[in-house]
């Protein structure tokens, strides 16, 4: 039984919270909150402490708390020689305190409060100082998740930058999308097919394989009448910087 302690209360460490509870051979003995009734929902009062003096002995320790804050939490912490994590996937080791030993433990996916999610096909990506503590956290990672790896800072950053471009930029796009259907009465519901589609294109077909539309096509009268639509100066520049980066890649 792996002991683990939660340092944070926002929505990955709600979502390890959660999966922690309910997977065998883990035991979340205690979570760590600034702000306790954060996480009433999840959890008995007596498994919360807002006092770093309080803090548990465990098996490791997971700080699932902003980047900006990881420092200053993991210096807090009252004790040494311990395994501590963070979740980040573009911090370095070097931002966890020296007196504990250190690794990371960061989950590729989006997080939202509200949507519950499957952790089972969720890559973890892991990291160590040294193999003993690799080994742990890999334990730790096969208990909840199918897809677990070794990652270094270098490799998790590019996933992190890259999953930047997949999942938070596509989704602000989505809402442009939303944006216009609405301005114009017309259901945004009416795209989620397409919107499937293109998700599940992609894995059967290189991104560039798979790529569509009147900048591909270099379409360019649909392009024009397009940019003469849009009213929004901002969602204009958007689709002629995206449609001049389309057609960069299709030169490649």
């Amino acid at each position: 039984m792996i002991k683990v302690v939660v340092i944070g209360s926002g929505n990955v460490a709600q979502h390890l919270i959660q999966v922690l509870l309910k997977t065998e051979n883990t035991d979340l003995v205690q979570v760590f909150a600034r702000t306790p009734s954060h996480l009433s929902h999840l959890l008995h009062r007596n498994k919360i402490t807002s006092d770093y003096q309080k803090i548990t002995e465990a098996d490791l320790y997971i700080i699932s708390v902003s980047d900006n804050a990881i420092a200053e939490v993991s210096a807090q912490l009252p004790f040494e020689n311990r395994l501590v994590l963070h979740t980040s996937g573009s911090s370095e080791f070097s931002i966890l305190n020296d007196k504990n030993r250190k690794g990371i433990f960061y989950p590729l996916q989006t997080f939202t409060k509200s949507k519950k999610i499957d952790f089972s096909p969720i890559p973890i990506c892991l990291e160590a100082e040294n193999e003993a503590d690799y080994q742990l956290i890999e334990n730790l990672g096969n208990c909840i998740s199918q897809k677990v790896m070794r990652i270094n800072s270098e490799q998790r950053k590019s996933l992190h930058v890259a999953a930047v471009f997949v999942c938070n930029f596509v989704n602000h796009l989505y809402q442009i999308g939303n944006e216009i259907c609405k301005e114009n009465n017309v259901p945004f519901e009416v795209l989620h097919p397409l919107i499937q589609e293109t998700a599940h294109k992609i894995m059967e077909l290189s991104p560039k394989e798979a790529q569509t539309g009147p900048a591909l096509r270099n379409d360019t009268k649909t392009i024009e009448k397009h940019l003469d639509f849009l009213e929004n100066s901002e969602y204009k520049n958007l689709y002629q910087l995206l449609t001049q980066s389309i057609q960069h890649v299709k030169k490649l």
